[in-house]
């Protein structure tokens, strides 16, 4: 099972997405400045998961959250507030 993972800098409160299949693992790689991406904003908490059954699929809905771009999204997602629609593949 794959993790689609959104983690919040409580330095620069700022949003990151990713995918992984072990979220707990990856969080401590964050924490630890092992990632490019997020050294700046160390430190991270974790504020939503949603699993996909395979590694594609997982992918395909973290590019299709970075795509929207909007902070706005990202907390209705982390709130439940979007529907489910938009985790469907076309």
């Amino acid at each position: 099972m794959y993790t689609v993972y959104i983690i919040k800098s409580l330095k620069s409160d700022k949003y990151y997405t990713g995918h992984t299949l072990d979220v707990k693992k990856r969080i401590v790689e964050h924490n630890n400045g092992m990632t490019k991406s997020t050294k700046s904003g160390i430190p991270w908490e974790l504020v939503y998961t949603k699993d996909f059954p395979s590694k594609s699929i997982a992918q395909h809905i973290e590019l299709k959250i970075k795509r929207m771009k909007s902070r706005t999204f990202i907390e209705k997602l982390i709130n439940n507030k979007i529907d489910n629609h938009f985790f469907k593949r076309p």
